[in-house]
């Protein structure tokens, strides 16, 4: 049986999958926010919650996706 995540990865996550899309151009896409509201309602977290957790932790989001902001 897999180990529940905490709820530092469950931000982790939604923060990477976040900041993927906003990369793109597509936050605002309704696919997006299809996707998007689903992974918070699964993970039990707000997205209020994911910009704070982005804010605070930009540039370990920014390497799990490759790029580094200058």
């Amino acid at each position: 049986m897999a180990r529940s995540k905490t709820r530092e990865e469950k931000l982790f996550a939604a923060a990477v999958l976040k900041r993927s899309f906003a990369l793109r151009g597509e936050q605002h896409r309704d696919g997006f926010k299809f996707v998007y509201d689903g992974v918070l309602r699964d993970l039990g977290i707000e997205e209020a919650e994911v910009d704070a957790y982005l804010a605070a932790h930009a540039a370990e989001v920014d390497a799990a996706i490759g790029r580094h902001r200058p």
